[in-house]
């Protein structure tokens, strides 16, 4: 017999973490990917720059955690779909910040109220205590899994 311990996934945090946050990406991705054509990781650069407009790919990768390659790649579809635009920065030639274009906006400005609805949706099956207790324990998870980098924001 051996003396490894027995793995039950559904029981185990990281693997229901993972697995629930796929089924919440795919959820919200059927309405961007349907209407607009965009994948999950083009959608997190547009939602990303529409809450902080002038990042870099290095500070949307950082943001986000994805990996720098893959936001390059989907920041480079972007551009060249119109959506997204870069312009080196006059003072430091090393930085290329993004902004959103005008079409680029638009399809912020209509995702983003059913992806709150989504998000409503899911929080919906929760009371108001019980989802300020899941924001309060998905912060102090995040201080633990990243204490280096905060994740997001303290109110969040």
């Amino acid at each position: 017999m051996s003396d490894i311990p027995a793995l039950r996934l559904d029981g185990f945090l990281p693997y229901r973490l993972s697995v629930l946050s796929n089924a919440v990406s795919a959820k919200i991705a059927k309405i961007y990917q349907q209407e607009f054509d965009l994948s999950i990781w083009q959608w997190r650069i547009i939602a990303v720059l529409g809450e902080r407009k002038g990042l870099t790919s290095t500070e949307v990768a950082q943001r986000t955690l994805m990996d720098k390659p893959t936001v390059s790649r989907a920041a480079a579809s972007l551009i060249e779909r119109g959506i997204l635009e870069r312009h080196i920065d006059r003072d430091d030639r090393r930085r290329a910040p993004m902004r959103l274009t005008d079409e680029g906006e638009a399809i912020y400005a209509a995702v983003l109220p059913r992806a709150l609805e989504s998000e409503r949706e899911l929080l919906d099956a929760l009371s108001p205590d019980e989802a300020a207790t899941l924001h309060r324990l998905l912060s102090r998870l995040s201080a633990v899994a990243s204490p280096d980098m905060p994740l997001w924001g303290e109110d969040e």
